[in-house]
């Protein structure tokens, strides 16, 4: 995994796509989930700016069901808005962002 300081990130924003375009964009995940509410997890770092990408209570580790394959909602997560800008950068300008920012 990574050494990127994630500790003390929270929600910022969130996007749709397929997790194989996901994969194709994002690479194979590079962070640990936590194995409950999250099945897969990001995370980056660029000119200071942390983001991470996961999915929420939307996989098998939460749900019970249905496989990793299946999720197609991401969260994403950092410390200011400038998580989700960079995280869309990451993304190409595909999924469509949704920030509460």
């Amino acid at each position: 995994m990574n050494d990127i300081e994630t500790c003390g990130t929270s929600y910022r924003g969130q996007f749709s796509l397929p997790y194989a375009r996901v994969i194709e964009l994002l690479g194979q995940p590079n962070a640990q989930s936590d194995g409950f509410k999250t099945d897969l997890e990001w995370s980056f770092e660029k000119d200071g700016v942390v983001a991470t990408v996961y999915n929420w209570k939307n996989g098998p580790n939460y749900t019970g069901s249905g496989s990793v394959e299946d999720i197609a909602l991401w969260n994403i997560g950092g410390f200011s808005v400038k998580s989700v800008y960079l995280v869309s950068d990451l993304l190409d300008g595909q999924g469509q962002i949704h920030s509460d920012q």
